[in-house]
């Protein structure tokens, strides 16, 4: 029930004109629904208004562990995990 946000999928977004690239990861190389998630952010970020085309990268460096949860994250599955970047 968490959010790529709040799992720390998403490594980066950019806007240029009106075309967005993202950068992103999965939690593991194996995710089942890997295709799909990747597939939702292309059509999730092409449906922001202003938004002509969206190009999503897949990146597997740095490696998704669980210090990448947002703080709302943690919380949401009941973790205190500290942060990398804290």
């Amino acid at each position: 029930g968490l959010s790529i946000v709040d799992l720390g999928l998403i490594y980066d977004l950019r806007l240029e004109d009106d075309e967005v690239r993202v950068t992103m990861t999965l939690t593991s190389f194996y995710c089942p629904a890997g295709d799909i998630i990747v597939a939702g952010v292309k059509s999730a970020a092409e449906r922001v208004p202003g938004v002509s085309q969206a190009t999503v990268n897949l990146v597997w460096a740095p490696l998704w562990t669980p210090e990448r949860l947002t703080p709302a994250g943690r919380a949401q599955l009941g973790w205190d995990a500290p942060r990398l970047d804290a």
